[in-house]
């Protein structure tokens, strides 16, 4: 009853679809339209995407330091390395440059060289004066000598800061207003005004300006994304649609196809856009994925048009029946791949949550709109002529799935064992694998603000800003003596860190006032005495209001104090050991009664989002194949398929996971993302094979070995071609200049790769070998749907029809 009312059900869907062809066409059009007017609303995300719930305990810590000192996250810098800067000329231009940019509105602060000031002491009344390092504007060889011998030898609360004492590289900080950190007018700002001034001065005086700071490689890293969109549609367009006509000889075919998927990548962006989703490096993906999802949908239905015409010769009959008999069967494949996209929703990761909503929303309109384009436009079109059915009879194809069928009945055993060699060999290289945390590992390395990077690793330790809360749990308690030197003491701690750079705090400026008060002597850089404190005290209070960007580091009510270092991009596990050697004396250090110290920041933030979307990942794969093993079961009312229909789609998962830790690709979001990508695609095959062999079984009354061959002949060559195109289609974002997205296509073509093999090699292999206690009548009993009816049934339903 329930096969007969599946069957009614997809006559009658047909007979809709095509006595309303032209209502059909005008609504999709329509919908195409509405979709096309939500592009206006799709943005480009200004903010790095948090990975973490925003209830998660290191979220609530990092709010907590925004509200004490807002955004961190607004530093750009420019550097020099170029002994030639200390000319007269050369060092006015970088001056004027870097006192230009106080003009603009988006410019909070500036601190270069020619905005240094110094501290001066002043006996009547006692008092330190805040006076300009440079006293003139024009400059002779000489006056530049003796400001570049004060700046490197007598001042060093500006190192680290202004100057890197190993190279004398020179460096400028520009702040950004806080409030345009994570819009658009961050990115105009760079764009239009940022560049242009600096690639003006370095053609102007021919020295190399180094830039970074997160707000730029933010930019520049979110343009190239954009940039990569458009490269990878017509990437993956130009090479599906050059396979598909390599496999069906015909343009018209090519044609419709592409028709099709065009409009879901219309329908995808049009879905970004409803939503309001912010283009990430994530949805950024969805609309080529869309076009190599999209395109093995194209190969089973015209595929089986194809067929049907060269059996019968009946156009309408064969458009019926591509509805009927593998509109269910294509419909279940996007269902299950659909599933694990839809797992990524149920994540507390916003990133992922958004991810999976739009790309299973776009898998199942895809399937809508290539069963109702292709049928559609098929029925206008002239019925295909003898030449458009050539490839069905391919010689090169049959030999192929001759082959596939010589293995599976003479070479079980090698099978078996090649299968066992690659699990043992997979789960050696699976213990080799790391977890990746690194902010810049997937960006592109050939792009100039990578090697930027590089260079900022090398003179100042790094760019990525982390930041130390301390609270010392009461008013005024960070300036008491005590509190300084228990931060100068965990300063001295961090210094001793190679991947870590100077620190930056409120001890800075007290060890410079003593200095000064010391007239300026190097050698008194250093927190005073209690005895001293009461010598300097009278002329720091004339300075308390004077600060400058040293205010930022103490709270207003002076209860918190921040100490900023900048680390490079070491990645997960350094990091958690650096936490771990430190933690011990961070308790000895600061008491927890007495003080509460804590460790925020973006890079914090980044590499302990990087763990829990790991986990995240983890966990949607496991629930993705908990789903489809239930699906299967209720499918074909057997728990025992589960097993042959996990099997040949696991192994491949594992030999991936394998190849990555021997070749060393870590772990991190895009990678781990391979695998229920891949998952979800590639139980598609499974489907469509155990679909007719399940159908096969009934025809041949139960007879195992002649039903799987009869199904590894029928859907051999639908699998084979639509495993081509997704490897293919796969390999496209390998062209990417990301790490993250190049890793994605590599390492998901890999796995279709051997997952085609596994399902048409192991898959009927393991039916033929567990056909007593598994795949027999008992065990495949009436499914709950039925997937592709049988000819027979077709018929049947036929004749009712006329009756």
């Amino acid at each position: 009853m329930a096969r007969l009312l599946t069957l009614g059900f997809w006559n009658t869907l047909a007979s809709i679809i095509l006595r309303n062809r032209l209502i059909i066409l005008i609504g999709i059009i329509g919908i195409t339209v509405f979709l096309g007017f939500q592009w206006k609303n799709m943005r480009l995300s200004f903010s790095e995407a948090n990975m973490l719930p925003y209830d998660h305990p290191v979220n609530v810590e990092y709010q907590k330091f925004l509200d004490k000192f807002g955004e961190e996250g607004n530093l750009i810098v420019l550097a020099v390395k170029d002994s030639s800067l200390f000319t007269p000329k050369n060092f006015k231009a970088w001056n004027d440059l870097n006192a230009s940019f106080k003009q603009y509105e988006e410019i909070d602060l500036v601190i270069s060289i020619g905005d240094l000031k110094k501290l001066k002491k002043e006996q009547n009344p006692q008092r330190f004066e805040l006076i300009p390092f440079l006293e003139d504007t024009v400059f002779s060889k000489q006056q530049i000598e003796g400001y570049k011998d004060e700046l490197f030898n007598k001042l060093p609360f500006y190192e680290g800061l202004v100057y890197s004492p190993n190279s004398k590289t020179i460096q400028s900080a520009l702040y950004l207003k806080k409030d345009i950190v994570n819009t658009s007018k961050r990115k105009k700002f760079i764009e239009n005004t940022l560049t242009p001034r600096i690639l003006e001065f370095e053609d102007k005086t021919g020295m190399d300006v180094k830039v970074s700071g997160m707000p730029y490689i933010r930019t520049l890293n979110s343009q190239g994304i954009m940039d990569e969109i458009e490269i990878f549609i017509l990437a993956a367009l130009l090479v599906t649609s050059l396979i598909f006509f390599l496999f069906f000889r015909s343009f018209r075919a090519t044609f419709i196809s592409m028709t099709a998927v065009i409009i879901g990548v219309m329908w995808a962006f049009g879905i970004l856009g409803l939503l309001e989703y912010e283009i990430t490096v994530l949805t950024a993906i969805i609309p080529p994925l869309v076009i190599v999802i999209g395109i093995p949908n194209c190969i089973f239905l015209i595929n089986k048009y194809q067929q049907e015409i060269k059996k019968h010769g009946n156009k309408a009959k064969s458009l019926q029946r591509v509805i009927t008999k593998v509109g269910n069967a294509t419909l279940m494949t996007n269902i299950t791949t659909a599933s694990g996209f839809a797992t990524f929703a149920l994540t507390e990761s916003k990133l992922l949550k958004e991810f999976g909503i739009v790309a299973s929303i776009n898998i199942v309109a895809l399937f809508i709109l290539c069963l109702l384009v292709i049928t559609i436009i098929y029925s206008y079109m002239p019925q295909p002529k003898e030449r458009h059915l050539k490839h069905l009879g391919k010689s090169w194809v049959e030999k192929l799935v001759d082959w596939m069928e010589r293995m599976v009945k003479n070479e079980r055993i090698a099978i078996y064992s090649i299968s066992i060699i690659i699990l043992i060999v997979s789960i050696i290289g699976i213990y080799t694998i790391r977890v990746s945390g690194s902010l810049l590992e997937d960006m592109p390395k050939s792009a100039g603000f990578f090697k930027d990077i590089e260079f900022f690793e090398d003179e100042f330790d790094g760019i990525m800003p982390l930041e130390i809360l301390i609270d010392t749990k009461r008013k005024k308690g960070v300036l008491k003596l005590s509190t300084l030197k228990r931060m100068n003491e965990l300063e001295e701690v961090l210094e001793e860190i190679p991947e870590l750079s100077k620190p930056i705090s409120i001890v800075n400026l007290v060890k410079y006032a003593k200095q000064t008060f010391y007239n300026g002597n190097p050698k008194y850089y250093q927190l005073p005495t209690s005895q001293e404190r009461n010598f300097i005290l009278p002329y720091a209070k004339s300075f308390e209001n004077e600060a400058g960007v040293m205010q930022s580091y103490v709270d207003s009510t002076g209860q918190y104090a921040r100490i900023t270092v900048f680390m490079k991009d070491i990645g997960t596990e350094k990091m958690e050991k650096i936490e771990e050697a430190l933690a011990p004396k961070l308790e000895k250090l600061f008491p927890k009664e007495r003080y509460d110290v804590s460790f925020t920041g973006k890079a914090l933030i980044f590499q302990k989002g990087t763990n829990y979307l790991v986990w995240n990942l983890t966990f949607s794969l496991g629930l993705a194949i908990i789903l489809i093993a239930i699906f299967m079961a209720w499918m074909f009312r057997s728990v025992k398929m589960i097993i042959i229909s996990l099997i040949p789609n696991l192994l491949p998962l594992l030999m991936t996971a394998g190849l990555m830790g021997y070749l060393e690709v870590p772990i991190k979001p895009s990678t781990i993302l391979v695998f229920s990508v891949a998952f979800g695609i590639s139980v598609d095959d499974t489907i469509h094979f155990l679909a007719k062999y399940r159908q096969e079984l009934k025809a041949n009354h139960w007879r195992i070995r002649k039903s799987v061959f009869a199904a590894l002949k029928e859907t051999g060559l639908s699998m084979f071609y639509t495993s081509t195109v997704l490897f293919f289609g796969f390999s496209v974002f390998m062209i990417s200049s990301f790490g993250g997205t190049k890793a994605l296509g590599g390492l998901v073509s890999t796995t279709l790769l051997f997952a085609m093999l596994s399902n048409l090699l192991l898959l009927p292999s393991l039916l033929l070998s567990l056909e007593r206690s598994i795949a027999n009548k008992k065990t495949l009993r009436e499914p709950a749907i039925q997937i592709a009816p049988s000819d027979d049934e077709l018929l049947e339903e036929d004749s009712k029809k006329k009756q």
